[in-house]
């Protein structure tokens, strides 16, 4: 299985970008995505770029891989059971998890 890991373009170089994500930096292909800018965020996967995301997505994958981190180590806790990703939600949703309310998943907001 190949996971995604997004990393965030420090330096350009023909063909390639110096990324840094996850505690790392690596040289990643931009061959599949065109022209980068320091400061962009990619979905990379062996050293090539595969997809342009932004920052949000990055924080939301990282938060995933982290959790994913976690329970493959044991220390896996609740959290994980109940995490819903963002981008699944319905709007009425996210704006009842943003503003603190608790609406469940399956159940329409007043």
């Amino acid at each position: 299985m190949c996971i995604g890991i997004p990393m965030q373009v420090e330096r350009v170089e023909t063909g390639y970008v110096l990324c840094r994500g996850r505690g790392e930096q690596r040289r990643i292909s931009t061959l599949l995505v065109g022209p980068c800018q320091p400061g962009d965020w990619l979905l990379t996967f062996l050293d090539d770029a595969r997809e342009r995301i932004d920052a949000g997505r990055a924080a939301e994958i990282n938060e995933v891989l982290d959790m994913l981190q976690q329970a493959l180590g044991g220390h896996g806790s609740n959290a994980v059971a109940d995490f819903v990703l963002p981008s699944s939600m319905s709007t009425a949703e996210l704006s009842a998890s943003l503003s603190g309310q608790s609406t469940p998943l399956n159940e329409s907001p007043p």
